[in-house]
């Protein structure tokens, strides 16, 4: 029995089809089938039913499976030793993210990741069907982490930490009518057409569940993957939008409403797997996550909420800021464990903490 039959084997197990397993392995179908056989011959049983329709676990295959998951481990936990005696840490890490995430400083992650660790091999993927892309190949196993956004019922098979969660905000263009108010209620924007991110990305389900339990219809006229693409849309009258309140700054022209009795949030998590035992190398990775969450901005102020611990609800010195810089304090990080609704001055304390990483100007994909 070798360790890449019982590999062929749990793809097969977890994938229910010979054919997504070989795409997940990076390996030709004939080749799973090949190993399979072969096992299934030392073992002298059959370990799936297989018919033109579907491919199921037997009794002994579902048996072998927590064992032949234990046996992966070990095998990973004996290199990660030796290599630790060695004291060089060696290993891949398949990262996920979107194409742009303004939450994390990803490149001076990786690169800080590097620095350290020069033998650690990372390979990164920026997803193209947002976060329920990254979180499908993180319990498929082509990922080993992802940075993407999780709905309130997380999928099992994902352990996540959030790292930080940020308002998301109403604009509208300057000439639209309704930048002649203040405020709104969803029902008020039940005729209006709108500028939002595609199914499967975490903003657009925010609003999709906000909107159906408030038993509002909306019409998304526009999709796009891009902050300040649909900032921009909005902007020249095409629709209106929810963003994040960071990228909202960095667009002239666009009103902020607020929405009475409503508060959308959208938050951002570094997603693992809870069924894998985490490689060396990628406890490495995790381990200077926290020192590269950076600094968030106001969409009204402009200003950076986040990292500077002087810029809280009551100034530097303690005077009540205006309403329109107050609730940007809203945008909260998560740096050491998630809290669910932390006070302003808690998370410009932890914010205050960090000693590495500031606001980028990236275009962030939710």
């Amino acid at each position: 029995m070798e360790l890449r039959q019982l590999e062929h084997f749990i793809a097969v197990a977890e994938e229910l089809s010979f054919t997504r397993a070989a795409r997940r392995l990076h390996v030709v179908q004939s080749g799973v089938s090949a190993a399979i056989r072969s096992l299934e011959r030392e073992l002298g049983c059959a370990l799936f039913e297989r018919t033109s329709q579907r491919v199921r676990l037997t009794g002994a295959g579902a048996a072998l499976l927590p064992e032949a998951r234990a046996t992966l481990h070990a095998a990973q936990a004996a290199q990660d030793t030796v290599r630790a005696a060695q004291d060089t840490l060696r290993g891949t890490v398949n990262v996920g993210a979107m194409a742009s995430v303004e939450v994390v400083d990803l490149p001076a992650l990786l690169g800080q990741l590097h620095g350290r660790h020069p033998a650690i091999d990372v390979r990164l993927r920026l997803a193209t069907t947002g976060s329920a892309g990254l979180a499908h190949a993180l319990l498929g196993g082509d990922l080993d982490v992802a940075f993407l956004s999780l709905p309130e019922h997380r999928p099992a098979g994902i352990d996540a930490r959030e790292l930080a969660t940020v308002p998301l905000v109403l604009v509208v263009s300057d000439a639209h009518p309704l930048a002649q108010r203040t405020e709104v209620a969803l029902a008020d924007l039940a005729g209006e057409p709108f500028v939002d991110f595609p199914p499967g990305y975490g903003n657009r389900e925010v609003l999709d569940r906000a909107f159906a339990a408030a038993g509002v219809a909306r019409r998304v006229a526009l999709e796009v993957p891009d902050i300040d693409m649909g900032a921009a849309l909005a902007r020249h009258g095409l629709g209106i939008a929810f963003l994040p309140a960071f990228g909202v700054a960095r667009t002239p022209g666009l009103h902020v409403l607020d929405v009475a009795g409503t508060v959308l949030r959208w938050s951002m998590h570094l997603g693992t797997s809870s069924t894998r035992r985490p490689s060396s190398a990628l406890r490495a990775l995790l381990d200077l996550v926290d020192l590269h969450v950076v600094a968030l901005r106001s969409p009204r102020s402009g200003r950076a909420r986040l990292g500077h611990q002087q810029h809280d609800a009551h100034g530097s010195a303690g005077r009540r800021l205006p309403a329109s810089d107050q609730w940007s304090a809203g945008v909260t990080r998560r740096a050491v464990r998630p809290r669910r609704t932390p006070s302003v001055r808690a998370a410009a304390a932890v914010s205050g903490r960090r000693t590495e990483g500031r606001a980028t100007g990236q275009t962030e994909q939710v």
